[in-house]
């Protein structure tokens, strides 16, 4: 199995799937990654906030699998985007990861309210020329804060990683990255279990159609969007079942009837409340 790659913006390539550890208990870490690994996952998508990353560190050491075959991601808590501090933290996360560089970096909120996201990604473009990360990037900003830290800069984020699923597509900010050439990442790409997803007939008959399962015909709808996605689970067979996504291939009409879901469902908080 070949886990297709993207190009960013900046010329390097990531893989379309990957693997999440949002809210893994720290102590599990290495286990439900090592298990990952061994299922054929090689992007591994972990942040300070979480608290595991030495977890995921110990479990790529574990693994024997070359660096340059993985691809990991962390990300900068807000309260740590004044000043200087960004340079610490990633040097914090690199600690903990067992690394000397992260192949993707990203500002996890922008906070707007604290003042500090645009100081940050000038920090993070130090990072990158310091090659402490390969890539950078933000997560959760909206086009207001794109438009900021582009005109401070003149550096375009690689990808913006936002809460989307077939309820919540944030077409405003998709299009924006698609007019500036950032990727998207899809966090919550299953709508985080919050609402019956699965049950909803174009997902329900997609699935029979294809002999699938409903989460894979969502993991699949993202993928043909173009979409960058790291679904999690603690559960090797599921781990397997995310994987097994690149045999089927949605019809225009079954993608177009899963796009058509969207009502504004978002499960999560908006980027500018979280300060």
């Amino acid at each position: 199995m070949t886990i297709p790659t993207i190009t960013l913006n900046d010329g390097h390539t990531i893989p379309q799937l990957g693997f999440g550890v949002f809210k893994v208990d720290p102590d599990e870490t290495e286990r439900i990654v090592s298990e990952a690994l061994e299922a054929g996952y090689r992007h591994i998508d972990t942040a300070a906030i979480y608290g595991n990353e030495a977890g995921v560190g110990r479990a790529i050491a574990a693994s024997g699998i070359a660096r340059d075959e993985l691809f990991i991601t962390t990300k900068l808590w807000l309260s740590e985007q004044a000043g200087d501090k960004p340079l610490a933290a990633l040097d914090a996360s690199l600690e903990g990861l067992g690394l000397d560089r992260v192949d993707l970096y990203l500002s996890h909120w922008p906070a707007p309210a604290n003042g500090h996201y645009v100081n940050a990604w000038e920090k993070m473009v130090a990072l990158r020329e310091a090659g402490k990360t390969t890539s950078i990037g933000v997560s959760n900003h909206l086009p207001e804060h794109l438009d900021a830290v582009i005109a401070a800069t003149g550096v375009t984020p690689a990808v913006d990683q936002i809460e989307l699923h077939p309820a919540y597509q944030q077409n405003d900010v998709t299009g924006y990255a698609r007019d500036h050439g950032i990727r998207i990442e899809a966090w919550g790409p299953l709508g985080q279990g919050k609402y019956p997803l699965f049950e909803e007939a174009p997902v329900v008959a997609a699935a029979a159609a294809h002999d699938k399962t409903p989460a894979q015909v969502v993991l699949r709808w993202h993928l043909q969007q173009g979409f960058i996605v790291f679904p999690k689970s603690n559960r090797v067979e599921r781990m397997r079942e995310n994987l097994d996504v690149f045999d089927f291939e949605l019809s225009p009409d079954e993608a177009a009837a899963i796009t058509a879901l969207e009502r504004g469902g978002r499960v999560s908080s908006h980027p500018n409340e979280v300060n």
